[in-house]
């Protein structure tokens, strides 16, 4: 929506007609122009070919979950602002909704004024944005166009035009600190030091020291004054990455440089000031540390003025080519030999394997890959690790990717899925798994009792009084594990040979 147009565009994705009737009613009226789509992949399609200014989406749809398309949504050409819609209220939902970049959480059935205020305010805020006032970043090494790649890069430029503090959180091995580079590079602070504090490596003895640096004569040792990290990244940014192993008995001095951005070095008379921009990163969760009275809530509402969430490899897939593309001639170059090629075998592998180590993970493997070919011109899976390919033929063999170090699952886990009812005819839940027959704490389940579908992972199903093992009767194990759908004598219609 333009000040010359101030016709905006809506959609809505939701498979209950009537709603969308009402909204696109509420719209209507208010000038703008709604188009409906009673499934995600024809939202998603609508979003593809045509702007839009606002999206209503509700989260339960025949085919797939609305919250999971938020950021796909935001990534649009138009980056319109979402609208969740829930026939029940869940806070769940709504914290999901808002850690997707929702603009607003609505509860079925909305009122009108319910629908037309988000709207409002949505197409308000969209007007006051300045056309084409979108940061071009440096991205330095920042690879991948996904989804939630792209909304952590809009953050970076949020964090870019300003001072504010920036929290960044994520598993080990997701590049916290390239994004804190990335930041960094995109600030006026570009041209000033980029100092890193490992936390983990600061010894309790020395923080203070470390940090704020000490005056001559301080203890034994310190034979001349010392410049603290903190005075060293005066007029640019000071990284402090994984800040939850820091020290509890120093995080109270550290939140009042953090609030005054002085300090007195350890045996000094006089206060320093140091002009730096904080940067935090961390893989555990803050909160809960909180809770347990292992980290300062005071620091942590300071820290956390803008958070970045760096996402796991495993929810970026659609950027491992992209990645291994960029590293394998980065390797080359820095290994000084020709750049190579892969087979769509080393491709599959390398898209198959989950990769819980994350960005940090692949490139250890793309170095081994690159030391195990040698001179060959082209990678193939087998110059890969050999857990990597083993984990991959596994899953392969077992018809679906397993995951790394399952945990057991109880069997109030499994209740969902099991039928008390007793009847001769076996109903099952209408899945892709394996369906088979198994013995409750080494006592079959009876014959006409409905049967459970799980899935077949390596290990074994534990319940709390010990464990789910394969009927002895029934099990016929290896034909089973060959990936057939169902287990011979389970006849079309349901029921099971006796």
């Amino acid at each position: 929506m333009t000040g010359e147009n101030p016709t905006a565009a809506v959609l809505i994705i939701d498979d209950d007609k009537v709603i969308c009737d009402w909204i696109t009613n509420v719209v209507t009226q208010l000038g703008h122009r709604a188009v409906s789509a009673q499934l995600l992949r024809e939202g998603l399609k609508r979003l593809q070919s045509e702007p839009f200014d606002v999206v209503f989406v509700d989260v339960h749809l025949p085919d797939g979950d609305g919250l999971a398309i938020l950021p796909k949504i935001k990534a649009a050409r138009s980056s319109p602002e979402s609208i969740v819609l829930t026939a029940l209220g869940n806070p769940d939902e709504a914290e999901l909704a808002i850690r997707g970049g929702a603009w607003d959480y609505l509860e079925k059935p909305a009122s009108f004024e319910a629908i037309k205020f988000p709207i409002v305010r949505a197409l308000e805020y969209r007007a006051e944005r300045k056309p084409g006032s979108r940061t071009v970043l440096k991205r330095n090494g920042v690879i991948g166009d996904s989804a939630k790649i792209v909304s952590c890069l809009e953050i970076v430029a949020q964090a870019a035009e300003s001072d504010a503090n920036v929290l960044i959180t994520g598993e080990t091995g997701t590049g916290k600190e390239l994004f804190a580079k990335v930041v960094h590079a995109n600030s006026r602070r570009a041209k000033k030091s980029f100092v890193v504090v490992d936390c983990t490596a600061l010894p309790e003895t020395l923080v203070e020291s470390v940090l704020f640096g000490h005056a001559r004569g301080a203890f034994t040792g310190a034979e001349t004054s010392e410049m603290g990290l903190v005075k060293q990244a005066d007029g640019g940014t000071l990284f402090l990455d994984e800040i939850g192993e820091l020290p509890l008995s120093i995080q109270k001095k550290f939140l009042r440089v953090v609030q005054e951005h002085r300090f007195r070095p350890v045996g000094g008379r006089r206060e320093m000031a140091s002009d730096f921009r904080l940067v935090a990163a961390t893989n555990r969760r803050l909160e809960t540390m909180v809770e347990e009275g292992r980290f300062r809530e005071d620091l942590l509402f300071r820290l956390r003025t803008i958070v970045i969430d760096s996402p796991p490899l495993r929810e970026i897939a659609g950027d491992i080519p992209k990645l291994t593309t960029f590293y394998i001639k980065d390797l080359c170059e820095r290994f000084g030999i020709v750049a190579k090629g892969a087979s769509p075998e080393f491709w599959q592998t390398m898209s198959a394997y989950p990769w819980p180590g994350n960005v940090r993970e692949l490139i250890q493997a793309l170095e081994k890959a690159l030391i195990s070919a040698k001179e060959e011109p082209i990678l193939f899976p087998k110059h890969l690790p050999t857990y990597i390919r083993i984990f991959v033929a596994r899953s392969a063999f077992l018809g679906r990717a397993a995951i790394p170090s399952l945990p057991a699952i109880s069997a109030s886990a499994l209740v969902i899925s099991i039928s008390c009812s007793m009847k001769d005819e076996i109903h099952t839940l209408p899945v892709k798994n394996q369906i088979y027959p198994f013995t409750v704490q080494d006592r079959p389940i009876h014959k006409n009792a409905s049967l459970f579908s799980i899935s077949l992972f390596p290990g074994r199903f534990y319940s709390p009084g010990g464990p789910i093992r394969p009927h002895p009767h029934r099990s016929r194990g290896s034909q089973y594990q060959r990936g057939q759908l169902h287990p011979p004598g389970l006849a079309s219609e349901g029921r099971l040979d006796s």
